[in-house]
């Protein structure tokens, strides 16, 4: 009897040992650092337009199946607020890049604005997939905000270099944006505060201070962050500090109130039944976008599952991190098992 429990520890022992190496084994091809010459830490500037500009991009780990660009909003902010991936994708061997897009700080700033359109972004953004070796056996594009026009733009012409798409907090309609933000996000505000919020508007006196100081406890904090102002991540508050105005007020307009700038007539509603790569569409409660709308965004692609972030707002990446990592892991690695 003894023996044979013996027996039994032994290989339980043996197995356990192995999947311990066998987990060894992952983590070091994960973490294993596939530069040539010198190491840069996964950082790679990318050239565009036959060297007039480059731009800023950073890998962290090794995964050849699930590779995720992250597209970051604005236009004009950072990859920095994207910072919070490192507590969650390392862990179940998702490889990712951080992505500065033109114009933005890590990246070059050239002073021509004819550069700031949708168009062009998206071009640029084909360029910078080429050169990292993203294809259709490993490509997963994740836009958040302004990143998810570019990343829906993007997918209807060059879907067939992916193999998912992730459209995060950010509504497929700049009109629709802009109504939800007047009929009803507008209404939940204090009377008195938006009457001097539109006076300001009305004068198109943005640059008065008084501008943010009623918008950031009264619209940003409630659905922008719900995080207490003063504890905003560090990751949050360096990409906000870096904004490069000159393309956020001509594309986005003064504020996240709303949309008045360039953008104000995107939409691509009737479009998306075109987009048959996996999707994953991510709203929340308290979000600057209509969660119903985002929802039925969901239902109009080919392929699609909607992701819900009940405590969250437009930064649901960090204020609903218990809904919204899950739910993205979950559908990167069914997607990857062609579960939908």
């Amino acid at each position: 009897m003894f023996r044979i429990f013996f027996y039994f520890i032994t290989l339980l022992l043996i197995f356990s040992c192995n999947r311990a190496k066998l987990n060894t084994i992952n983590a070091c091809d994960y973490l294993k650092n596939e530069e040539n010459g010198i190491k840069t830490a996964g950082i790679q500037l990318i050239t565009l337009d036959d060297g007039k500009n480059k731009v800023w991009t950073k890998r962290i780990g090794n995964n050849p199946k699930i590779k995720v660009l992250l597209l970051h909003g604005g236009p004009g902010t950072t990859h920095e607020y994207w910072e919070c991936m490192e507590s969650f994708f390392p862990q179940e061997g998702i490889e990712f890049y951080y992505y500065d897009q033109l114009g933005s700080a890590y990246s070059d700033q050239p002073e021509d604005t004819s550069l700031w359109n949708l168009p062009r972004f998206v071009e640029e953004l084909e360029q910078v997939r080429k050169a990292l070796g993203l294809n259709q056996d490993n490509f997963y594009l994740l836009g958040h905000s302004w990143g998810g026009i570019l990343a829906a733009q993007y997918a209807l012409k060059y879907q067939d270099k992916m193999k998912g798409l992730i459209i995060s907090n950010m509504m497929m309609s700049c009109p629709d944006y802009g109504k939800y933000a007047d009929e009803v996000l507008s209404k939940q505000m204090d009377p008195d505060v938006l009457s001097e919020i539109k006076a300001i508007e009305t004068k198109g006196d943005f640059a008065n201070p008084r501008y943010m100081e009623l918008l950031m406890p009264n619209f940003y904090s409630q659905h922008i962050c719900r995080i207490p102002m003063e504890s905003w991540p560090d990751p949050i508050n360096r990409a906000f500090a870096k904004l490069n105005s000159s393309i956020y007020v001509m594309m986005q307009g003064p504020s996240e109130f709303g949309i008045k700038g360039k953008l104000i007539n995107w939409d691509i509603k009737s479009e998306l039944p075109k987009i048959k790569v996996p999707t994953l569409v991510i709203g929340a409660t308290h979000d600057t976008m209509d969660p119903e709308h985002m929802k039925w965004v969901s239902t109009q692609v080919q392929k699609g599952r909607y992701l819900h972030c009940p405590n969250g707002s437009h930064m649901c990446m960090w204020d609903d991190q218990e809904h919204y990592f899950p739910g993205l892991i979950s559908f990167l690695k069914d997607v990857d098992n062609i579960k939908m």
